[in-house]
């Protein structure tokens, strides 16, 4: 069973996370069960980038990007090579390292869930 590793984020997970998840969960649904609260504003749609990640580690284990999303990527903030919309990402078979961006274009954040 793959781990996911979410690294410390101010906002998200103080102190960072070590979850267990599925081959074939979605990364957004994982962190959301864990109790890290990624903005989700299209609410997984892949219509915007408040669920914007960066993969340090496990990248190519995930499903491959859609031109839809790499189109929304394009307008995420603090854009890298290991960028994925977490909504859109399907847990492979290896552990992930995650860092959830300190900034992202959410202009209003959801109600708790």
């Amino acid at each position: 069973m793959p781990k996911v590793i979410f690294l410390p984020n101010e906002d998200f997970c103080p102190e960072g996370m070590v979850v267990d998840a599925a081959t074939g969960d979605n990364l957004l649904e994982v962190a959301h069960n864990a109790g890290v609260e990624i903005h989700h504003a299209c609410d997984g749609s892949c219509a915007c980038t408040t669920c914007h990640v960066i993969v340090r580690e496990g990248f190519d284990s995930l499903n491959e990007t859609s031109d839809q999303e790499e189109d929304m990527l394009d307008k995420a903030w603090g854009l890298e090579m290991d960028s994925r919309l977490s909504c859109q990402c399907v847990v492979g078979n290896e552990d992930l390292v995650v860092e959830i961006p300190k900034y992202n274009l959410n202009h209003a954040n959801e109600a708790a869930h």
